[in-house]
């Protein structure tokens, strides 16, 4: 696919240069890292460059996945080459342009800083020439910098958002505010897939500013929309709602009984993803030389600060929408749908997300159907649906819970020679009919459940990893390093209680254990031992625990030291090596490490589970379902970028596997104890 300069980059007549930025802004930095690699290929004077978020439009697409997304942290590494071709385009036009008002061959003429210099002490300002370049034909093929050349790209760069972000002036979609808009809530069914039996509004109508109260339907079910001038009024007014739900023929799922069903699932085999050597050599080792272990993983909420909202309006015969999706092309087919309009009449704007982890793109596209069948009821008006933050934790599509079963045997080395492992959850992709159940799912196993085990680096002989997707009937969807989240953590935890069996050094264990062909891998390991040197003048009541992962080709090797404070795990320092290839801007890899590993805590803290009886979610707030303190947070964090000249890999997802192992490694160190059911109990000790 072509991708015009113009629609990435307007050059005003004042200087200013506006780079359109292909993925939305969720604090992950893309909106500030992506205009440094256009700037940088373009010679842009970079105190004049703004960013603004691309609409939805087929020009935006992923270059590789060929879809408008953000997921994978794969926003970079698709698009590192995209817009270096957009600016060394458009800087090939601008120079032509120069060359021809000069009368002189372009490849006499250079450009820094907005500016192109020609013979003869000429100039021209980028803004007094983007009118005659704009009617140049676009390169097909333009020289590239060398990476001796850049002069922004691996620079310290602020982010372009920074300062909005801190004065409080940044708009988010929770913050848009349109002439007449009203806002909306839901009475959503207690049980995923519930339908409305009867309402009764009459005391919910008598709350000042309530416009309307309807029924709508849900991809599954259906709900109670409250249409009021304000938020509060919606919110009154759907308090006060008495609503018979008819459940009947609707699967009540309790997470205790599935946690059972899931344990007696993964001691069958599974659908095999990997099978190396021989797995039967298992049943061969000594029972003094076996590990068998079980592994409990809970559903997990995304919890971004900002909860789900749409504001779509409509006109009868064209529409608008205002989101923060990671998947607009979903959001944008479901609001046509629902409208009957072909999704070219639904004007997408994609505006900053206050965090979102996953949560704000699923393939359903359930947000933006919902938002536009109230729209369909009350037109020519933007209609802003807004989850609360109870709306937003037990409206399901949750990290999905897995259940590993490991049967590990070590021989007279003290390495692992067989391995063979079954994970069960379920998949949010199989049954999806879209592009991605293609890719990932073979033989009826989605590679998302097992990946982080199944691909491992590590050299394993007589490996096998299968899984199981019960199919649980609760909704599920990506939560943030997907799989990674829960088979980094069985790996890890394993892996490292073999090197303390052995009585090795965890890193040179690691080492000794990979494929000498990852060479990022062992380049990272070896970069965090010369880094995490402080390992060896810790006090008795602190403990390092030392964890690895290779999430999408960006090997992170992590070392964190823990103590124990009133009973729960401390993090007094963690030290990070991420061999992640040119870091575009180091200021935002170190960002996104300090945020990832927080993030990654989420999965240890106590009440961080989510958990149904008779259908039902019991968590509502962040006083039930908590997130990570300050207490819980590293009290420090370096973080150590392996220098490189190689395209970029991901890198805002990366973190969050390595937190959780590397801090109970640590804890097994200071209490003897391996713990392998999250989060960990309330008492550490």
């Amino acid at each position: 696919m072509q991708f015009p300069p113009d629609a990435f980059i307007h050059i005003r007549p004042d200087g200013r240069i506006v780079v359109m930025v292909n993925r939305i802004e969720i604090g992950q930095g893309v909106s500030t890292a992506l205009p440094m690699i256009l700037a940088d290929e373009m010679d842009a004077d970079w105190s004049q460059i703004d960013a603004e978020s691309a609409p939805a439009a087929d020009v935006y697409r992923d270059p590789v996945a060929q879809v408008q997304m953000v997921g994978g942290s794969f926003s970079i590494p698709h698009s590192f080459q995209q817009y270096r071709e957009l600016g060394g385009k458009m800087r090939a036009m601008l120079v032509a342009a120069a060359a021809d008002r000069w009368q002189v061959r372009p490849e006499h003429c250079r450009t820094e800083k907005s500016v192109v210099y020609g013979p003869n002490n000429q100039s021209a300002r980028y803004a007094d020439l983007a009118s005659e370049a704009a009617r140049k034909s676009v390169p097909d093929k333009v020289r590239l910098k060398d990476p001796s050349e850049f002069r922004i790209i691996g620079t310290k760069v602020r982010r372009l958002d920074s300062k909005a972000k801190c004065d409080g002036s940044q708009k988010f979609g929770l913050d848009l505010n349109l002439p007449g808009m009203l806002v909306a809530l839901l009475a959503r069914p207690p049980v995923f897939g519930g339908r409305v039996k009867s309402v009764d509004d009459r005391d919910a109508r008598t709350v000042a500013g309530v416009r309307d109260i309807f029924e709508i339907p849900l991809v599954k079910g259906t709900a109670v929309a409250v249409v009021a001038n304000r938020f509060w009024a919606a919110k009154q007014a759907r308090d006060r709602l008495k609503i018979d739900w008819d459940l009947s023929g609707v699967e009540r799922a309790d997470t205790t009984e599935l946690r059972s069903a899931f344990k007696e699932l993964a001691g069958k085999p599974g659908i095999v993803a990997v099978n190396r050597g021989d797995p039967s050599a298992f049943d061969a080792i000594a029972p003094e030389n076996r590990i068998v272990a079980d592994f409990e993983f809970p559903y997990l909420a995304h919890a971004s600060m900002e909860p789900l909202n749409m504001t779509v309006r409509f006109d009868g015969d064209r529409a608008e929408a205002w989101s923060t999706s990671q998947l607009p092309e979903s959001d944008r087919a479901g609001i046509a749908d629902i409208l009957g309009l072909p999704p070219e009449k639904v004007m997408f704007h994609i505006g900053a997300a206050g965090g979102a982890f996953g949560r704000k793109g699923t393939l359903d596209g359930h947000l933006g159907r919902e938002a536009a069948a109230i729209a369909k009821r009350i037109r020519g008006t933007p209609i802003k649906l807004v989850y609360t933050r109870e709306d937003d934790t037990q409206g399901g599509y949750y990290r999905p819970m897995v259940h590993h079963r490991v049967e590990l045997g070590v021989g007279s080395d003290g390495m692992p020679n067989a391995w063979r492992q079954v994970v069960v959850g379920d998949s949010f992709v199989k049954g999806s009919g879209s592009q991605w159940e293609g890719l990932l799912v073979h033989n009826g196993l989605d590679f998302l459940l097992v990946e982080g085990s199944a691909n491992t680096r590590y050299v394993i002989p007589n490996f096998q990893v299968s899984g199981h997707h019960p199919n649980a009937k609760v909704r599920v969807w990506s939560w943030r390093s997907v799989g990674y989240s829960h088979n980094m953590f069985v790996v890890e935890t394993l892996i490292d209680e073999l090197a303390m069996r052995a009585n090795a050094d965890p890193i040179a264990y690691r080492l000794k254990l990979v494929d000498p062909d990852a060479k990022k891998h062992r380049v990272a390991l070896n970069l965090l031992a010369e880094r995490g040197a402080w390992r060896s003048s810790l006090s008795s009541d602190h403990a390092c625990g030392i964890a690895f992962s290779d999430y999408h080709d960006t090997p992170m090797a992590c070392a964190a030291d823990v103590s124990i404070e009133n009973g729960r795990p401390r993090i007094h320092r963690v030290t990070v090596a991420v061999a992640c290839g040119i870091a575009v801007n180091p200021l935002t890899i170190e960002n996104q490490v300090q945020g990832g590993l927080v993030f990654g805590i989420s999965q240890i803290v106590p009440n961080g589970a989510i958990t149904v009886k008779d259908g039902r979610v019991q968590q509502r707030n962040f006083d039930t379902y908590s997130p990570p303190y300050i207490k819980d947070a590293p009290m420090a964090v370096d973080v150590h970028i392996v220098p490189s000249t190689d395209p970029p890999t991901a890198m805002g997802e990366c973190p969050v596997p390595l937190i959780a192992p590397a801090v109970v490694n640590a804890l097994a160190r200071l209490t003897g104890k391996r713990y392998r059911t999250l989060p960990l109990p309330p008492t550490i000790g």
